[in-house]
């Protein structure tokens, strides 16, 4: 995903769809969503009528094309960052995981990687607005370091005896 326009597949809540390109960091801005849909046409998306935009790999015709089999973790994701469960207008769940930093404050909405990273889509974005209930299910760490334990067993043997600053001289110069 390094171009400088992203494939996405926006779902509206109406169940229809829109294949385009989006900017990747501009795409949504006050309350709207700009998209360059496949006839060339740049089209103004207001963020209350999308159910989730998603970046996907490739463009597909049919009644799924953003390929989502998948909607919740199977088991416990192993990245750092927060899992989360989101329950959108419509009554759909759906589960991912965020990053665990700034970018969840962004007023816009939420970027998720999805449970099944190699379906089409790599990334779904989650307009607050289309948002009727968020669970953070956990948050997930790196696991703790072990601090070292003590010495629990007294020293045996005495250190070796420090070695005399003259004989240390003598043996670091070499003759020529």
């Amino acid at each position: 995903m390094s171009s400088s326009r992203k494939k996405v597949i926006v779902r509206r809540f109406s169940r229809d769809w829109i294949a385009g390109y989006v900017a990747p960091v501009t795409f949504s801005h006050d309350g709207t969503l700009e998209l360059l849909d496949l006839d060339g046409k740049v089209l103004q998306l207001s963020l209350d009528q999308i159910k989730w935009v998603c970046f996907v790999r490739d463009f597909d015709t049919g009644e799924n094309p953003e390929r989502l089999t998948r909607r919740a973790f199977s088991a416990r994701p192993r990245t750092e960052g927060l899992w989360l469960r989101l329950r959108l207008r419509d009554n759909d769940l759906l589960e991912g995981h965020a990053a665990n930093d700034l970018t969840l404050l962004d007023q816009s909405g939420l970027m998720l990687t999805p449970p099944d990273t190699r379906s089409n889509t790599q990334r779904i974005f989650v307009p607050r607005t289309a948002i009727s209930e968020l669970t953070i299910v956990a948050v997930i760490g790196t696991p703790a370091k072990m601090k070292p334990s003590p010495i629990l067993q007294e020293r045996l043997f005495s250190p070796p005896h420090p070695v005399p600053k003259a004989r240390r001289e003598r043996s670091a110069t070499i003759p020529a």
